[in-house]
């Protein structure tokens, strides 16, 4: 594998490929490396109860929340 960092000047950007890889399936990619960190700094804005919100009904809420305490009272308990 090659990987390499490069900045154009224009929309011209000459490669060269390398012997071995003559005659086989190759993948090209080209990104903006500030798209990824944007992505990055995005995806950590997001909160994951916002993430989640409206995916189970209030009723369900409520019995998982009631089994959770419940859950919590078994391991408070004196044995």
């Amino acid at each position: 594998m090659i990987k390499t960092i490069a900045i154009p000047q224009n929309n011209t950007l000459n490669i060269e490929i390398p012997n071995h890889y003559i005659g086989k399936k190759i993948e090209i990619l080209f990104y903006s490396m500030d798209e990824i960190i944007e992505e990055k700094q995005n995806n950590i804005k997001t909160k994951l109860s916002e993430k989640y919100k409206g995916i189970i009904t209030k009723e369900q809420g409520e019995s998982l929340n009631a089994h959770i305490k419940d859950m919590r009272n078994e391991w408070n308990r004196n044995i």
